[in-house]
């Protein structure tokens, strides 16, 4: 685009700008390079104005962006989108307008034509959508074009701008009135006849602290609210001058107080060993992998680390896998650092996260104010996108969590390792911080390429919990079986809750039944859309996708053989919770899954009362395992151990061992040693003894030497090609096609095309191809020789409705 002369001195990379996209769409974009070299083939567009006095991205943020779009083998425009909020991007909406050669003469219109030029000449501009009410007609482009032919009406691009302050209603006394003689006296009036005014004024006075040292600001809303009285009321007292309203605008985030002080957090022994060897590796490593069992206290150090690069004048981020740690962990940042700490990630609205990204925006150069500026961001994986200026720290805990990884759209990110850049770019230091580290990230630290610290005690010298294994087959062959629960657990539980604990059971699926089946003919009901059986959710009495989100009603009999024997087989997070209340059916059981905390504080509230020990038992998925404190459970069971480890994936092994190791952790974390109990059909599994002898080491081990045999990380990197199309011979023409093509100039390194476990998705089949490269190769020359490979594909007339999607070091 070119730049008006006029408009020269206000464009600089990182301001938005608004052009014209096409004939009539009008967009906002982001300048990223401004030049004096014309393009040659055809005349650019001049841009049509300036959005921003400065610029809301800077260069850092460019090239991290230019990064992710090269190792991520994805589009500038997608890592943009992925990174600005909703409310910074503008969108244009059609308007209607009176033409400006229009005479105004109303007759020679039609029906039509007269109520829309009558409305036009009242309300001026009508949007598309309002065009159709104002005619009672659906179809109304017709229409409009006759009247664009005609010269009556034109059509206007406004951008929308999405994001608007938010502005509060507040109410003072006037200047008249602020002394205290003269109200009174508007006492006395309104005691006479106006109680609902009266009752305003006083608490006006009492929400105010009128008369005392300093009197605060008071909303209307609260007012009217602690009044119990009306608007209409409020206005009378506004009419007769004892109230003036006035507008400000007010921020969407809540404020806090620090009240104590990171001096005074004391380590023992190990904390301090691991401490003082962190920033003794931070002296020739950029990245820690500080190992530290559950409950060792890792968050203290982060907090000891934190205080120490703020104090330099530095930006911190700490980022977490899920948005439910962010509920727990904030409160203990905050007794220590206060409003120097914001929060980003997808549950706040789009408002929000727009007043997030201006105040970390607002930062002056080594200079911070609580009033203005975000000091800590504490976040998801999103949070990487913020424009920082000066990082001194990242904070990536729990970091072997497969939710650092972005799936769709692209770029198909993983957030840890482009934490590691961000901080590059920044020289900035990285903690990467877990329990149970992902399987590279250890390999690096073990390799000298990362530092490595090891917490290897429980804080206040708490034992690791105690595991238990429970044997299903056996269980259920000496009928010591009460629906899905062995009475070993069930014993516990009962015992558990006579002591006043609290406990957590981890079923790793959610719904109540996985599948239906028929018992005379074995048919199942399946998605239409996708190759999958549906789940029944017993709650909305329905079947359901967990893929595409397709549900149908139940049967009453098999649609195959017209049996009347439907049988559910396995079980969800919703079948745990019904089996466990007919039970226990004093104590509250409550279910924390996808399902359950849809709504925006459903999860902060679940967590809230399991903390206040409202709750007993807590049903959980994957997200009660995630780094959750809870200092009064003592009994954890995962029901089924066995759905994770038989999972075919070159990591089921690792993941396992995370998980099952990452949920024993939430037992017996505060003040004694807790019980884990795994049911399994298969006690002897190796995975299962390691997590028993809390055994990393022995995992790593043994994973290593099966990676290494069969080309998997951390001696190879992947790259997943993944093909889509809904008819599944053009789709397998294609992929053989592409796998030829591929493996003709890149060899044995292609793998495939193969179809995934679940080969069709939303009515798309899918095909992959993998690429296996040695580290010792150049990642980029490979990488361009794929973009090449994919263009030369594309150009055949046949493979372009094929959709190609590349996913770098896949999950």
């Amino acid at each position: 685009y070119r730049v008006p002369w006029d408009q020269n001195h206000l464009v600089e990379p990182g301001k938005r700008v608004v052009v014209q996209f096409g004939r009539k769409k009008i967009y906002s974009a982001l300048i990223y390079r401004v030049h004096e070299k014309p393009p040659q083939k055809y005349m650019a567009k001049y841009i049509v104005s300036v959005l921003d006095p400065k610029p809301i991205i800077n260069s850092l943020q460019f090239k991290f962006w230019d990064w992710l779009a090269s190792y991520y083998m994805c589009y500038p425009g997608d890592v943009m989108n992925v990174s600005l909020p909703s409310g910074l991007k503008l969108q244009s909406e059609s308007k209607v307008i009176l033409h400006p050669e229009f005479n105004h003469d109303l007759s020679d219109l039609n029906e039509k034509e007269f109520l829309l030029t009558e409305a036009l000449e009242i309300q001026h501009e009508i949007s598309i959508t309002d065009v159709s009410k104002i005619i009672d007609q659906l179809k109304v482009i017709p229409l409009l074009k006759t009247m664009i032919e005609k010269k009556i009406v034109q059509i206007k691009e406004d951008l929308i701008e999405q994001y608007k302050p938010k502005i509060e209603t507040f109410v003072a006394l006037t200047d008249k009135y602020s002394d205290e003689r003269l109200l009174s006296k508007v006492f006395d009036e309104l005691s006479k006849r106006a109680y609902k005014q009266l009752e305003l004024v006083i608490s006006y006075i009492q929400l105010s602290n009128f008369g005392k040292d300093a009197t605060l600001e008071v909303t209307r809303s609260e007012l009217i609210k602690k009044a119990d009285a009306s608007y209409g009321q409020l206005s009378s007292l506004v009419k007769k001058g004892v109230f003036e309203t006035y507008e400000k605008e007010i921020p969407r985030l809540e404020e806090f107080d620090s009240y104590s002080e990171v001096d005074s957090i004391l380590f023992n022994d190990p904390q301090q060993n691991a401490y003082e060897s962190i920033n003794k590796n931070f002296e020739t490593k950029d990245v820690v992998l500080l190992h530290g069992v559950t409950s060792s206290g890792k968050t203290e150090i982060y907090i000891k680390l934190i205080s120490e690069s703020i104090n330099q004048g530095k930006q911190v981020l700490y980022l977490l896998p899920e948005i439910a740690l962010t509920t727990q962990i904030i409160n203990r940042l905050r007794k220590y650092f206060g409003n120097k700490i914001g929060v980003y990630h997808s549950r706040y609205n789009e408002f929000e996260r727009v007043e997030i990204w201006n105040k970390v925006l607002s930062r002056k150069k080594d200079h911070f104010t609580e009033d203005t500026d975000y000091q800590i961001i504490l976040g998801a994986r999103s949070a990487l996108f913020l424009p920082y200026s000066n990082l001194g720290l990242i904070i990536v805990d729990e970091s072997y969590d497969t939710s650092y990884k972005q799936f769709d759209p692209a770029p198909r990110y993983n957030a840890r390792d482009s934490a590691i850049y961000l901080a590059l770019l920044h020289q900035a230091k990285v903690v990467l911080g877990s329990a149970t580290p992902a399987l590279e990230s250890y390999f690096n630290a073990r390799s000298q390429k990362y530092g490595l610290v090891e917490l290897s005690e429980r804080y206040g010298g708490i034992q690791l919990p105690e595991i238990v294994v429970v044997d299903l087959k056996k269980a259920t062959r000496s009928k010591e079986m009460r629906s899905i629960f062995s009475e070993l657990l069930l014993k516990e539980i009962r015992q558990a809750l006579e002591r006043k604990e609290q406990i957590i059971l981890f079923q790793n699926r959610r719904g109540f039944s996985l599948r239906l089946e028929c018992e005379s003919c074995s048919w199942m009901p399946q998605c239409v859309n996708c190759d999958v059986t549906l789940i029944y959710h017993k709650h909305q009495n329905r079947l359901r996708c967990h893929y595409c989100g397709y549900s149908t009603q139940v049967p009453f009999k098999c649609p195959e053989c017209n049996g009347n024997h439907l049988s559910m087989r396995g079980f969800g997070t919703e079948k745990v919770e019904e089996e466990l209340a007919t039970i226990f059916s004093d104590i509250r059981i409550v279910r924390m899954d996808m399902d359950t905390t849809r709504t925006r504080n459903a999860l902060q509230h679940i967590i809230t009362d399991f903390e206040e020990r409202k709750i007993n038992i807590l049903v959980g998925t994957q997200m009660v395992t995630k780094g959750l404190d809870f200092d009064n459970v003592s009994i954890v069971s995962i029901l089924n151990a066995d759905n994770m480890i038989n999972f075919p994936d070159f990591r089921s092994y690792e993941r396992s061992f995370q998980l099952m190791a990452q949920v024993s952790g939430r037992a017996g974390r505060k003040f004694k040693r807790g019980k884990v109990i795994i049911q399994t059909y298969n006690p002897e599994h190796p995975v299962i003894k390691y997590v028993i002898d809390n055994d990393y080491l022995g995992m790593f081990n043994t994973q290593l030497v099966d990676r290494k045999k069969f080309k998997y990380p951390p001696f190879y990197r992947l790259i997943r090609i993944i093909l889509k199309h809904k008819e599944p011979k053009i789709l397998n023409n294609a992929s053989r096609v592409l796998a030829d093509q591929l493996r003709s100039s890149l060899g044995r390194r292609i793998i495939g095309p193969e179809y995934p476990i679940v080969p069709r998705i939303k009515n798309q089949y899918i095909k992959h191809i993998l690429v296996k490269m040695e580290r010792e190769v150049s990642g980029t020359k490979i990488k361009t020789e794929i973009h090449k490979q994919i263009e030369e594909f594309q150009k055949d007339k046949k493979n372009r409705s094929v959709r190609v999607i590349l996913d770098v070091d896949p999950m």
